[in-house]
């Protein structure tokens, strides 16, 4: 699985977590989407750009693509990703998952024969992949405004602004030969739709708020590395007085 379908599949699975809650009034105002007509129409365009060209694409490549694979093929790119993920951690001063993501890229590069076999997972040496967008959040953009990319799709201001630096991290870049680079591309961007067929089958009610909702929820995770808000009232510390239910019930 490539890192943008594991992505797809958090996100999807962030978005059931949350019960939903925007398909009930698809036009309320969010505070982090202020820009959400414009974002609206270009989700339109993005739509029907995937409904005839991409997603058809993606359905043949899965059809004709035997398992083994398409499991290689996006191996190959998720392990390209590991580059990016150590000059990311070791920006945002995360030593051990710098260390864990050059080991994989050491590993499944040369015993995972290029990358296209994921020897480090099966070893158990995971990590936490790393972008610049989420390095940003890191050095103090927590939050930012949601916006839709033409073609590239859900993004914010902040992941944006990272993007260019995303680019010239990723190996893809610097393929001399432009049919190679451009052939590797397109097959990134099909295998990784492939990979999304699955998890849309989930989206429900209206699909713009479940997908905002849904990435906003999601890079949020990522940028504090999976820990959720402390709930008070879940911490054994949480401290309240007997007297103020006295003076309740007094009353």
């Amino acid at each position: 699985m490539t890192r943008w379908a594991g992505r797809g599949a958090l996100l999807v699975s962030l978005a059931l977590l949350a019960g939903c809650a925007s398909s009930g009034d698809m036009r309320e105002r969010h505070p982090d989407d202020p820009w959400e007509g414009f974002n609206r129409k270009v989700f339109a365009f993005n739509d029907v750009v995937d409904r005839y060209a991409l997603k058809p694409v993606a359905r043949g490549y899965r059809f004709i693509t035997p398992d083994p694979v398409e499991t290689g093929v996006g191996n190959f790119f998720s392990n390209l990703g590991e580059i990016r993920t150590t000059l990311n951690s070791l920006l945002q001063g995360k030593g051990t998952n710098a260390g864990v993501a050059t080991g994989r890229f050491l590993i499944n590069t040369t015993v995972g024969i290029g990358g296209l076999f994921d020897v480090a997972t099966r070893m158990d040496i995971t990590g936490r992949e790393e972008d610049f967008g989420q390095t940003l959040g890191a050095w103090g953009w927590e939050e930012s405004r949601y916006l839709v990319l033409p073609l590239l799709g859900p993004s914010t201001l902040r992941d944006t602004a990272g993007l260019p630096a995303d680019a010239y991290t990723y190996p893809l870049t610097y393929v001399e030969d432009d049919t190679v680079r451009y052939g590797l591309r397109a097959l990134q961007i099909i295998d990784t739709r492939a990979g999304l067929l699955d998890q849309e089958a989930l989206i429900s009610g209206d699909r713009y708020s479940f997908i905002r909702d849904a990435y906003l929820q999601q890079r949020r995770f990522e940028v504090n590395d999976g820990q959720l808000e402390e709930d008070p009232f879940a911490s054994d510390e949480f401290d309240f007085d007997g007297a103020d239910f006295d003076d309740a019930f007094a009353e």
